[in-house]
């Protein structure tokens, strides 16, 4: 049997744009979750340079110098403060995500996520000597 058929009428909850909003906790979830629009748009700008590096040296320098411009800057610094700020709140979620036991009890959170930070410190001083040297 499928809806048209059905005499019962289904409850639909009403529900406004806004209900994340009335909630600090739902605000910055949702403000995490549109953290991946920068990295979306970020992963188009590397694919288009791979394009451009494909297609030529001149048109690689065309793409880089298009990184150049002050909407390339300004848009890069918004996408690293997006990054950085879903890394600080992956980093404290990935304890709760996946729960240690040490014997019997539940491993603490605090060297999780300490860990964390340690090798995105090591992943960042790896990164910059790679480009420094």
């Amino acid at each position: 049997m499928n809806n048209s058929q059905s005499k019962r009428k289904p409850y639909v909850r009403d529900v406004k744009k806004d209900w994340w909003l009335k909630n600090r906790f739902y605000s910055f979830y949702m403000l995490r979750e549109f953290t991946c629009v920068f990295a979306a748009i970020y992963v188009v700008i590397l694919l288009w340079g791979l394009l451009r590096l494909s297609q030529g040296q001149v048109a690689f320098e065309g793409w880089l110098n298009a990184l150049h411009s002050p909407v390339a800057i300004v848009f890069h610094i918004l996408a690293l403060i997006a990054m950085l700020y879903h890394a600080k709140t992956w980093f404290a979620l990935a304890p709760k995500a996946t729960r240690l036991f040490k014997g019997e009890e539940l491993f603490p959170e605090k060297p999780i996520v300490l860990s964390q930070y340690i090798a995105l410190a090591v992943v960042f001083m790896v990164v910059l000597a790679i480009f420094i040297i």
